[in-house]
């Protein structure tokens, strides 16, 4: 078996349908986009990624308002689902992926310990949030992070193409 199979699988159902992503990452400081272009061929479906650390690009690239991230709080359903339809948007693509998360080992709060991360996924018309709650160091939340994030895109591009 291929060594990125999930990666490979993501990139040929996104090239077989003519289909476009683009990635906002935060927690996971672009190791999804680092797995996505491992694939040769990548450029035929992956338009780009930002990695939004700071509150300031998340409202200066995505379009999200400082006031709207600090109601949520970053680290939130709200701000992953904003991250989505902001990268999405901003790359003109069929699909935006986005992750925000604390990935340790200090910044954990009660509401949203380490290793709480949301990964979002929009389509353009509707857009989905999933909450992971992981556990390592901070390597680990991060590559887990990426992994969790990828198995959702799958999903989330499968569901898709049955709802057309």
């Amino acid at each position: 078996m291929m060594r990125h199979s999930l990666e490979k699988s993501i990139g040929d159902y996104l090239r077989e349908r003519g289909w476009t992503l683009s990635i906002a990452e935060s927690c996971t400081g672009g190791v999804v986009s680092h797995r996505i272009t491992n694939v040769p061929g990548s450029s035929d479906y992956f338009e780009g990624s930002i990695v939004c650390y700071s509150n300031r690009v998340k409202a200066r690239y995505l379009h999200i308002p400082l006031k709207t991230i600090e109601h949520f709080g970053a680290v939130s359903p709200q701000i992953a689902r904003r991250m989505a339809q902001g990268i999405g948007e901003a790359f003109h693509t069929e699909f935006g992926l986005s992750t925000t998360g604390v990935a340790g080992p200090t910044g954990g709060t009660k509401k949203n310990p380490v290793g709480t991360v949301f990964i979002g996924f929009s389509d353009r018309k509707r857009t989905r949030v999933k909450r992971f709650v992981l556990k390592g160091t901070r390597r680990e939340i991060k590559k887990e992070a990426a992994e969790k994030a990828l198995l959702f895109l799958r999903e989330c591009l499968t569901r898709h193409a049955r709802h057309q």
